[in-house]
């Protein structure tokens, strides 16, 4: 059989073995991840790991980026772990249930393409600061029970495994790329640590994943407004922190595979898969960056992949929990810390010395957030007003006026640079109004009337010629920059010389 077949995609071809070796790989390292954020929310384990293959299998069908794997994620689990203490699991469900539903209706009102307004430091910051909590996530691994660091013959074993891992997947893709370098590393230190019956800490150490088939259970909540007001605000973050969490995902993979996805279909799917997780007795979830960067680094481009990663954690789950249980930590670990290492995205140092401050400083601020409150939707928003901040600042900066009198004694000034509420101080200031002549004109052939800021501020000019007895024109005004204004109706009152021979370049809104 020829090794490539088409699946769900008739555009795109599928390597089979491929798909098949890095779903697998995946579906072991969805396992520990799953059962943490599941306890870090106050849940039994089950629930991070049936919300893991509802997530995974719906996204990875329907969703828009072939190949990002979705499963429990720690964002999802610490906006939840208070509703689960206060209210219960019951209500985790339903508020799940109605995330869901927010995220598929901003799929349909095509919001995810907001998305791209994200600059590109708030990206670096977002993809460095991920990467060093995917790496500090790790250090819990190396606690006992009570909670104390490891030491003696356990820490040195831990360690040691963790290395070895670390080098299989580092050298092994020198020699071949048949099969994936991490699940070659995860299967040769299991089979040391098994084999050799060398006593470190397993799957099984940190909880059991026995279970059945994920129960179809419609959350047992009161059906009335008081239930609506308690689970609303949590749905509501769910639904943002896991549809920019995933559109985020979405556009590193974008990048990593030079391919793009389709963010309006993926905020539906993965809406369409938390309404089903929270009917099957999961936590809902969103995209999980570090089990989908081992997905494409291991040569998954397709929607096979996911789809084999879901289906074989669930025959983990409900099949072979004993000898998955028996999988050492330090294998998994291992693996994290490549993908670690692997996300930073280490050219970003390099433009420390080239990229202008503040972007520089947006990027150490989101990444620092990501750190700290491990909020990774907090610290983008937080990067995204930052950065429109700096933007709008230094665009206030630029508006100029030329001014100069015609042979026909009539003053004009030529604006350069946008009109908009942060250049309006600036603008006003271009005008010397008490000793202009009788008429006057405000050439826009260099610039645009952006909001209702920069209307106001041709209003408050307009009026201050007309209290001086003098006439004010406007010239060069752009299509849209005219609609503004006939769209400000009463609001102003100015006089716009039409010039037939200028041509202006309009926006289309898509």
């Amino acid at each position: 059989m020829h090794p490539y077949i088409r699946l769900f995609d008739l555009s795109q071809k599928v390597d089979y073995r491929t798909e098949v070796l890095s779903g697998l790989t995946v579906s072991l390292a969805l396992i520990p991840e799953a059962v943490a954020f599941a306890l870090i929310a106050g849940l039994s384990p089950l629930t991070g790991l049936y919300a893991a293959f509802v997530m995974g299998l719906i996204t990875s069908i329907f969703g828009g980026r072939p190949g990002m794997i979705s499963g429990a994620t720690g964002a999802i689990a610490v906006v939840i772990v208070a509703l689960a203490a206060r209210h219960g699991v019951e209500y985790v469900f339903a508020a799940v249930v109605l995330a869901g539903m927010f995220q598929v209706l901003a799929g349909l009102l095509r919001l995810g393409k907001f998305i791209r307004l994200v600059p590109q430091p708030v990206m670096y910051g977002f993809v460095n600061g991920l990467a060093i909590v995917i790496f500090m996530a790790q250090m819990a691994q190396f606690k006992t029970v009570d909670g104390a660091w490891m030491s003696g013959a356990s820490l040195w074993t831990m360690l040691g495994f963790v290395v070895l891992t670390m080098a299989i997947i580092w050298g092994l893709p020198r020699l071949t790329k048949v099969i994936p370098s991490s699940l070659v590393a995860i299967l040769v230190i299991s089979a040391l640590v098994i084999g050799l019956r060398i006593d470190t800490r397993t799957v099984g150490d940190i909880a059991s994943i026995s279970g059945g088939f994920p129960p179809f259970h419609i959350p047992a909540v009161p059906f009335t407004l008081d239930t609506l007001m308690i689970i609303l605000p949590y749905a509501a973050i769910v639904a943002g922190v896991g549809l920019i969490e995933s559109l985020l995902t979405l556009n590193l993979l974008d990048e990593i595979t030079n391919t793009r996805g389709r963010s309006n279909k993926e905020a539906v799917a993965q809406g369409a898969a938390n309404m089903l997780s929270g009917v099957f007795s999961g936590m809902g979830g969103c995209a999980m960056i570090g089990q989908s960067l081992i997905n494409v680094s291991s040569g998954a481009r397709a929607r096979l992949s996911g789809i084999v990663a879901a289906v074989m954690l669930l025959v983990f789950v409900m099949f072979a929990a004993p000898l998955i249980e028996r999988l050492p930590m330090a294998a998994l670990v291992g693996v994290m810390f490549m993908v670690a290492i692997g996300t930073f995205e280490w050219a970003s140092l390099r433009t420390f010395g080239r990229m202008p401050r503040h972007d520089v400083f947006v990027m150490v601020v989101v990444a620092a957030v990501t750190v700290i409150f491990h909020n990774l939707a907090v610290a983008v928003l937080i990067g995204v007003v930052i950065s429109a901040l700096v933007f709008a600042w230094e665009n206030a900066k630029r508006i100029r006026a030329r001014k100069h009198v015609d042979e026909h004694g009539v003053k004009h000034y030529e604006i350069y640079g946008p009109l908009f509420f942060g250049s309006v101080q600036a603008f006003k200031e271009k005008f010397d109004i008490a000793n202009d002549p009788k008429e006057v004109i405000i050439d826009f052939r260099e610039s645009r009337v952006a909001d209702m800021s920069g209307i106001e501020a041709l209003s408050r000019i307009t009026e201050r010629y007309r209290e001086a007895g003098k006439q004010l024109h406007l010239r060069h005004l752009s299509t849209d920059c005219r609609l503004l204004l006939k769209n400000a109706g009463d609001s102003i009152d100015v006089n716009i010389l039409e010039d037939p021979s200028y041509k202006v370049v309009v926006d289309r809104w898509t």
